[in-house]
């Protein structure tokens, strides 16, 4: 066992160069999450908490734990929470929201109007403010009335999906929100103040009723299969935590969750060059997304 008499705290555990290895490797198979080599102090820092409350004594202890012990379930949600990011806010990435708004709503309402079902995956949704704004800007545009529409949010952590589902937000989610959107999609939230003691709105009970959140793991096939078929996916800002194999794998899963002529979305940072050519691009005005191949009859 090797503690660290000074910078992290007195006598506290120090993550070993073969401790990391076997921690990063784990980390990765089971939530998807990649550490790279510069990542051992990062890794070190946002575990050692659960070091203390479970009284162990070194990072190999913890692993063990995880591998092996009884208690590994309920720890891998422990765990997810701090090694997860969750930084989201109402109407992020505008201009994407606008081509999807602008030109991919009209675009899907024309191709399903036979069927009259619109199912948009919000994948990694923190929060909840993504899945949110995605059924405002449905409602918005007035295309999708009288049809079954459905907006699936899912994340890995399960605070953030208990937190989607109260729906009620402090002024940092709304740091890009317009004073008319707040008017048309929310609702006061009496005596509910965020950590700040800023005053926080709820969600309009309209907006709510299109949302449906769960806790998923994007590699767990059997969860991601209770989506059912999607004509768009939002997975943004996801996919830069993944190392390769499981990129490739949570592609494949997207692909095929989604219908022919459906759509995924990415984080501006992201892209599948040398992951996929399974989707064709579509380019739009204001961004550039993937399709996949229309099918003369959708499964």
């Amino acid at each position: 066992m090797t503690r660290r008499l000074f910078g992290a705290g007195v006598g506290e555990a120090v993550l070993r160069a073969d401790e990391y290895r076997l921690l990063r490797d784990l980390v990765s198979e089971r939530l998807g999450i990649w550490f790279g080599p510069e990542s051992r102090l990062s890794l070190e820092r946002r575990l050692r908490e659960r070091l203390t409350v479970r009284g162990l004594a070194s990072y190999g202890d913890y692993y063990q734990l995880l591998k092996y012990s009884p208690l590994a379930h309920e720890e891998w949600d422990e765990a997810a929470e701090l090694l997860t990011t969750h930084e989201t806010y109402f109407f992020r990435e505008d201009y994407q929201l606008r081509a999807f708004k602008n030109e991919l709503l009209p675009m899907l309402a024309e191709r399903g109007k036979q069927r009259r079902r619109l199912h948009v995956w919000s994948a990694g949704c923190s929060t909840g403010e993504e899945a949110y704004t995605i059924a405002m800007l449905v409602l918005e545009s007035g295309l999708f009335e009288g049809w079954e529409v459905r907006v699936y949010g899912s994340d890995l952590s399960k605070k953030c999906i208990a937190a989607a589902r109260r729906g009620v937000y402090g002024p940092t989610s709304f740091r890009t929100t317009s004073d008319e959107a707040k008017r048309a999609w929310f609702v006061a939230a009496p005596g509910r103040q965020d950590a700040s003691g800023g005053e926080c709105l709820g969600v309009s009970p309209v907006v709510r009723g299109l949302c449906h959140f769960g806790q998923m793991n994007l590699l767990d096939e059997e969860r991601t299969h209770l989506v059912g078929r999607c004509d768009v996916i939002f997975c943004r800002n996801v996919l830069i935590y993944f190392d390769g194999p499981r990129r490739k794998r949570v592609i494949e899963m997207f692909h095929e969750r989604l219908v022919h002529g459906g759509v995924l979305l990415l984080g501006h940072a992201e892209s599948l060059l040398n992951v996929s050519t399974a989707f064709e691009l579509l380019h739009l005005k204001e961004d550039l997304v993937y399709r996949k191949p229309m099918a003369s009859q959708d499964p």
